[in-house]
C-alpha cells in the first residue's frame, strides 16, 4: 500500500539503513527507523495488514518462532537484560501496518532514560535522538549473519 511506511520501506519506495535483514514466509525483519535505539528490530506482516485477527493461519503459526529466535539474537548480540516486544499498528488517524518493535534493553539504558517499559518507549521518541546511519547499518549486517533462514 503506497504511502503506508511499513510498505514504503519493504518496497524500497523510501530508505532503509541496513535494507532488509531477513525475509521468511510472511515476515520481513528490518531494523528500526525510529529513536529507538541501535539493535531495535522490526518484525512486520509483508503484506499489509492493519490487524493481528486478519493474520493468516501460515503467518500466525510462523510469528511465535520467529519473534523467539529475532529476540534470541538480540539477546546475544546486545547482551541485553530484557527484550521487548510489542505491537503497534497505528497510523495518525487508524489502525495502519502491524508490526512488531523487538527492542533489546539494558539497565544502562533504563537508568540513562529514567523510564521502562512503554514509558521507556515513550520518552525515547520524546528525545528524538536517531542513531547514527552506519550503526544501523553495522547492526543489521551483524544481525543478518545470525537470522539466516
Amino acid at each position: 500500500m503506497e504511502g503506508c511506511l511499513a510498505c514504503d520501506l519493504a518496497e524500497g519506495r523510501r530508505d532503509l539503513p541496513g535494507g532488509v535483514i531477513l525475509e521468511e514466509g510472511g515476515w520481513i525483519v528490518e531494523h528500526c527507523v525510529g529513536p529507538l535505539g541501535v539493535g531495535t528490530l522490526i518484525v512486520k506482516t509483508r503484506r499489509h495488514v492493519a490487524h493481528v485477527w486478519e493474520l493468516e493461519e501460515e503467518e500466525a503459526a510462523e510469528l511465535g518462532p520467529l519473534l523467539r529466535r529475532v529476540s534470541s539474537v538480540l539477546a546475544r548480540l546486545t547482551n541485553a537484560d530484557q527484550v521487548y516486544i510489542c505491537v503497534w499498528a497505528h497510523g495518525a488517524d487508524e489502525p495502519h501496518h502491524i508490526h512488531f518493535v523487538v527492542q533489546p534493553v539494558t539497565r544502562a539504558l533504563i537508568e540513562e532514560i529514567g523510564e521502562r517499559g512503554p514509558s521507556l518507549q515513550s520518552a525515547m521518541f520524546q528525545r528524538a535522538v536517531y542513531p547514527p546511519r552506519h550503526e544501523l547499518e553495522r547492526f543489521a549486517d551483524r544481525a543478518r549473519s545470525e537470522l539466516p533462514a
